[in-house]
């Protein structure tokens, strides 16, 4: 592997031209074809193997061309303090709106609150439900600009009319700012690391190209592969991280080289050769984490982690040919200023802030690891009172119509208004549908926390039932979950007597269902992922202590993010700091999001740092002289990637939307929590506590296992292996020819 990569990165710098030229012409390939292809549709959710899908799906077939996926505005008029909406000239005001509503080119429906009888018993609030023929992604600019026209001429009426549902939301993602954010933080810190322009700008630069042919690619293939708006963020956001982390590896490591006295060229494939194999096996790692989303189930999921992975397969890429072709353009600007401007480079001496640290975790380790893991513990321990579900317009700040349409819903109407379930009846095996669909209605009304019942709507041929129930509690309240639960552990006894089944589906019952699905796939998903990287670091580091290690820091972190990410979201302490009105459940997808992202990235530190010690350890130092080695060649660099890192998903926190926002902050602080606190406390820690037995491997297992070579042993082997020369002036940069 070593051998292989040295290589590449000779033949990079030698041929840049070639090498740049190729990225270039990805770069436009794709970028044409992204503006080629056709907009990327409205993309479905769906959740196989659930009861809510199963309904779903039970309506699409029975009820052939409704508009069950479209978009729908659920506008809601409130009369101005002491009035009745059925006042002569409220009503006249609202159904004049409802009309508006209904001229739309893409609306199916716009039903007037009159004669739906969608009227709060106090007569002070009313709702119209508009329903679109196209999914919300695919509404064009007129027809939102003709809703909001038509919300505004009601409210010159005198009526207060806010407006929710899924027509109103834009679906676009991030908007851009928090890239810019935590771009501009990762150039300070790459520039306090390195002390060069030049060094701080390589890294970002190749991480931009790196995100540019992803995301290009990402579009491009959007309509071939059923891939959404959406699919992409998680690609961008990762794309980024790692894109700037991988180069910021291999500049630092040809610095390094440099120091030592070695020509540029030599300087670039040793870089590759050493810290490319991190690289390398840092990447695998977090393509396996992303690539074991697919475990879950989630279709949405699965897409979404497999363009992320692609995005760190084109950034290691990336980090292993055009880095080096770039150094190859100018092989002394990455210098530090005084070394370009003395004509001298000094190697780094054996002595600085990571030895010192190093030092101090090696005379006090049972403290630093006691310390460490009670920290991480105590974070850790909100995490079991964590209720998953999927945030909705009530997380929404209070200046957005969504947020005020769901509190004057609640208040009108009653909270469970909000989240209406969905009963769908399918009566083919019975004598009688359209009695069992009456029966079962009214067997479900009388269940306890239902409030109210609506009148259930036919199909076509008459076998199929569909009516809505109204809980008596919030969507996202545990008593609702209860309510579906009891519903469908009635199902045997009401279908025993009426010979028709139903299934329970609606928002708020998919949403619970997601919830049941996630909390069962994810043992089964961190088995797999941990169990696959697991043997990946013991091909790398060819010890059987150090990868368990790695994997139990792992968890500790994430269980301590998680931790925070509850004490913030769900519990409210500190949630204004961040922008979070409204406080409520986890997110469902928010566990599976943390183990996959974080458990790639903690184990690029591990590589990075555990590395750089294996290699010493392996030239003949020993165990606590490895890890100081280790730290004085890796720590600095390990820091300054953290925090570009936390840099870039922090700048996510900012995002309005709270599920982008709630991502941000929990994979933040899960690399603030693995980078400073597992990787460069605890693991030294227990290194040193082990000792020699923390490379030991049984005989027979390394026999077994295939040597990769990750230290660059081979290279020092090689014939005609250069020596480094003494430290001198910087060569003259090579002609632009």
């Amino acid at each position: 592997m070593a051998t292989f990569l040295y290589r590449v990165g000779r033949l990079a710098f030698r041929r840049r031209w070639y090498v740049a030229l190729v990225w270039a012409a990805v770069l436009a390939a794709v970028g044409l074809g992204a503006l080629k292809a056709p907009g990327a549709a409205d993309e479905e959710f769906s959740m196989p193997g659930i009861e809510s899908q199963k309904a779903f799906d039970l309506m699409e077939e029975r009820f052939p061309g409704a508009t069950a996926d479209g978009a729908t505005a659920r506008v809601v008029f409130i009369a101005p303090g002491g009035e009745k909406v059925t006042a002569a000239g409220n009503k006249q005001a609202i159904e004049k709106a409802v009309t508006g509503l209904g001229d739309g080119t893409q609306v199916a429906s716009a039903v007037d609150p009159f004669r739906a009888k969608t009227i709060s018993k106090d007569g002070s609030t009313a709702f119209a439900t508009v329903t679109y023929k196209v999914g919300a992604n695919d509404l064009t600019d007129a027809s939102r600009t003709h809703l909001e026209r038509a919300l505004d001429q009601a409210r010159d009426s005198g009526l207060t009319v806010e407006a929710g549902g899924t027509a109103l939301g834009d679906n676009a993602g991030p908007g851009g700012t928090a890239e810019v954010i935590g771009v501009a933080i990762a150039a300070v810190v790459l520039l306090v690391t390195f002390g060069s322009l030049a060094a701080a700008g390589l890294p970002l630069l190749t991480a931009l190209v790196g995100v540019g042919v992803s995301m290009a690619t990402i579009l491009a293939l959007s309509s071939a592969l059923g891939l959404s708006t959406t699919t992409g963020t998680l690609a961008m956001m990762l794309g980024l991280a790692v894109g700037i982390d991988y180069a910021l590896f291999v500049v630092s490591r040809y610095r390094e080289e440099r120091a030592k006295g070695r020509a540029p060229q030599e300087a670039a494939g040793l870089a590759a050769g050493t810290a490319g194999s991190a690289v390398v096996f840092a990447g695998l790692t977090v393509v396996i984490a992303l690539a074991g989303l697919a475990v879950v189930g989630i279709p949405m999921l699965t897409k979404m982690g497999l363009a992320a992975a692609g995005a760190v397969v084109v950034a290691v890429l990336i980090a292993l040919t055009l880095v080096p072709a770039l150094l190859g353009f100018w092989p002394n600007a990455v210098l530090t200023r005084r070394a370009r401007k003395s004509g001298r480079i000094e190697e780094g001496g054996a002595d600085n802030g990571g030895t010192r640290w190093a030092r101090f975790v090696l005379r006090r380790p049972i403290p630093v690891l006691l310390l460490g893991v009670v920290g991480l513990g105590a974070l850790a321990l909100p995490a079991a009172g964590l209720q998953l579900g999927m945030p909705g317009d009530e997380a929404k700040p209070v200046s957005t119509t969504e947020r005020r349409a769901y509190d004057a819903l609640a208040e009108g109407f009653g909270p469970g208004f909000n989240g209406p379930l969905t009963v769908v009846v399918d009566g083919k095996g019975a004598a009688d549908p359209k009695g069992a669909a009456d029966e079962i209605a009214e067997e479900i009304g009388a269940t306890k926390g239902v409030v109210s019942v609506s009148p259930a709507r036919f199909n076509d041929a008459g076998d199929t039932a569909v009516f809505s129930v109204v809980p008596s509690t919030a969507p996202t309240d545990e008593k609702t979950k209860n309510l579906v639960t009891t519903i469908r552990d009635e199902r045997s006894g009401i279908e025993s007597g009426t010979g028709a089944s139903y299934e329970v589906t609606g928002t708020t019952a998919m949403n619970i269902d997601i919830a049941q699905k996630v909390q069962a796939a994810l043992v089964p998903y961190l088995t797999v992922v941990v169990g696959l990287a697991i043997v990946l670091l013991l091909v790398v580091f060819r010890s059987l202590l150090v990868p368990l290690k790695a994997a139990l820091g792992f968890l500790l972190s994430v269980l301590a993010s998680l931790g925070v990410v509850v004490v913030v979201f769900q519990q409210g302490h500190g949630a204004e700091l961040l922008g979070v009105e409204q406080t409520g459940p986890i997110m469902s997808l928010m566990p599976i999001f943390l183990v996959g992202i974080v458990f790639g990235l903690a184990m690029d530190y591990e590589v990075f740092l555990v590395s750089r010690m294996r290699e010493a350890y392996v030239h003949g130092e020993s165990p606590a002289r490895a890890v100081t080695s280790g730290f004085r060649h890796s720590a600095r660099v390990v820091v300054a990637a953290a925090l570009i890192m936390i840099a870039v998903f922090a700048g996510f926190i900012g995002e309005s939307d709270s599920m982008i926002k709630m991502i941000g902050f929990g994979l933040a602080s899960a690399v603030l929590f693995d980078a400073f606190v597992v990787r460069m406390a605890i693991v030294p820690a227990v290194l040193a506590l082990l000792g020699h037995k923390a490379w030991w491997l049984p005989k027979w297992l390394d026999r077994v296992l295939p040597r990769v070579d990750v230290e660059g042993e081979a290279l020092a082997r090689r014939p005609g292996a250069q020596e480094p020369a003494a430290v001198t002036a910087p060569e003259p940069e090579p002609a632009r020819t």
